[in-house]
């Protein structure tokens, strides 16, 4: 059983950085999972953005936010990041971290986080 939860949303200008954390607890630590992040924008579908293997070694991106967006995740501490620059009012969302035992860019992780807001203003 993994426990997530994400830190680090809030209200930024379009052409700022944001940086999301997303902590792991439980009996089964995140070094044994692929990591991912979510968005879901109102009224829209839940997307991906980001997923890293449990060894850090596979990342992928979805292409929207190659280049503005980097995923990092320190075994250590239990915790992946989104580090989020350039940022534009479409990225505003609710951001979900999510683990599992197979990396995926789909929406079919076993764990959740709550989501946490971004809010990029014009």
């Amino acid at each position: 059983q993994v426990q997530l939860v994400e830190s680090g949303g809030g209200v930024v200008q379009a052409g700022g950085s944001l940086r999301l954390s997303c902590a792991a607890s439980g009996r089964t630590f995140s070094r044994s999972y692929a990591m991912s992040w979510f968005r879901q924008a109102p009224g829209k579908e839940r997307e991906f953005v980001a997923a890293i293997s449990l060894s850090g070694g596979s990342i992928y991106y979805a292409d929207s936010m190659k280049g503005r967006f980097t995923i990092s995740r320190d075994n250590v501490k239990n915790t992946v990041y989104l580090q989020m620059n350039s940022l534009k009012p479409e990225d505003t969302a609710v951001y979900y971290c999510a683990a599992d035992r197979v990396l995926s860019m789909k929406d079919e992780y076993d764990y959740w986080g709550q989501g946490i807001q971004v809010t990029v203003s014009s």
